[in-house]
């Protein structure tokens, strides 16, 4: 696999280089360490409406048709993300093509107008983009499982934020906040692929005009919690989507690989347990996986599920016992050999795509406490043992870590009887 290499810029701003010379495309990944776990409750969404706001123009390149008639004609494919912890601005090209590519870059994050004419037009585009994740119980279920977990914080509130927070924003609190949270105390950039050496000058250059910002650190996760937790939200559906998980650990633990697995082998493919008892052999979903996320201080592993609106209890009580299961019998070891095996294949399948590559090591310089490469993840996931499974699992699968959040037209406290592990 690919080494990186570091780059300290003359402003602080760490720059990574992945080289890949026999890559075919080169990604450039500029990722600033804020987002909505950053916010207060009254400017929620606005690191996600800021994201929206870089295309909107610059003095070279005056609205969105500039920008993006210079980028599609380089043949770029380029988006942005906004995440509780990150907000991400990328783009790849074929070789030799991103030199100009990072100055279109550069200067919608260093030279945006921010007009306050784009800003109301964009108001109606980003409701309509709450609204879409609104009507879609399986999007939607994350942020309902969050909030069940977090409460009323920033890590429970919606990155998007809210229609009040969206209509209310004007141009101050957008160039306020630039000007705290983007900078150089906060970026990080990441090439990654088929890299030229002019192309790595240029992005020193580019990146090193970016200024030292104060930077305000988000509110640290308080893990308070003393029995099971319930949180729906009422909906006239035909189905009922769940999500049953537990609080786990934040990213760099030493827990985190070994909870990682455990959810590959409870729902993260057709031959995973969940999989086969709910839909195989129950027939009560068609939509099963258990998966994970990770924070800088927190994390969880839940198990999400679109079930038949009368066999909602029947599923949890499938999931729990399960749970119940893994924290009670060692895993067998030819079970525990397919879930490394899978868990490899994908993260050596992710490393086949530039974009992929550099989204891992931008998340590891955010995130994690220190830095490891594809390689090194591998071999700590193949050391991982029965024993040492069970362990995590006997920590996390307990009554005062579990969280059960519902979309549909059920009362969520119906179903707080049968939580218990």
């Amino acid at each position: 696999m690919n080494k990186y290499k570091k780059i300290v810029l003359s402003n602080k701003i760490p720059l990574f280089i992945v080289s890949w010379p026999a890559a075919p495309t080169a990604t450039a990944l500029i990722i600033f360490k804020t987002g909505s776990r950053y916010e207060s409750k009254r400017l929620n969404g606005i690191s996600h409406f800021l994201e929206h706001l870089f295309f909107k123009g610059t003095r070279r390149r005056p609205n969105t048709l500039a920008l993006a008639s210079e980028l599609d004609s380089l043949g770029a494919e380029y988006n942005a993300f906004t995440a509780k912890e990150y907000t991400g601005y990328w783009l790849k090209v074929a070789p030799g093509k991103l030199a100009p590519a990072l100055d279109v870059m550069s200067d919608m994050l260093l030279h945006s107008l921010f007009k306050p004419k784009e800003i109301a037009r964009e108001k109606g585009v980003i409701i309509e983009e709450l609204n879409m994740y609104e009507d879609n119980p399986l999007l939607h279920i994350e942020d309902v499982f969050e909030n069940c977990l977090y409460g009323d914080s920033p890590a429970g509130r919606e990155t998007i934020g809210t229609k009040a927070n969206i209509r209310r924003f004007h141009r101050t609190d957008f160039i306020r906040y630039l000007k705290t949270q983007y900078g150089a105390g906060s970026a990080f950039v990441i090439l990654a692929g088929a890299v030229k050496e002019k192309e790595k000058r240029a992005a020193v250059k580019l990146f090193s005009a970016f200024s030292a910002n104060p930077w305000r650190d988000k509110e640290a996760v308080r893990e308070k919690q003393m029995r099971p937790q319930v949180k729906g939200l009422y909906k006239k559906t035909d189905s009922v989507n769940l999500s049953l998980g537990v609080r786990a650990c934040p990213l760099g633990h030493a827990d985190e690989l070994k909870v990682r697995l455990l959810a590959v082998i409870l729902g993260g493919s057709m031959s995973s347990r969940l999989f086969i008892r709910l839909r195989e052999r129950s027939g009560l979903a068609y939509t099963v996986r258990t998966g994970t996320e990770f924070y800088s201080d927190s994390g969880y592993l839940t198990t999400q599920a679109g079930v038949p609106i009368a066999k909602t209890a029947a599923a949890i009580k499938i999931i729990l016992a399960q749970y119940r299961k893994m924290a009670s019998l060692p895993v067998d070891g030819r079970e525990l050999r397919r879930a490394k095996d899978l868990l490899s294949g994908r993260v050596l399948l992710q490393m086949e795509a530039t974009d992929n590559v550099a989204v891992w090591y931008a998340r590891q310089a955010v995130l994690r406490p220190a830095m490891i490469t594809p390689k090194e993840f591998l071999r700590r996931i193949n050391k991982i043992t029965p024993r040492q499974l069970l362990k995590t699992a006997k920590k996390i699968f307990v009554n005062d870590k579990l969280n059960l959040a519902l979309i549909g037209p059920l009362k969520a406290e119906t179903f707080r009887p049968i939580l218990e592990l």
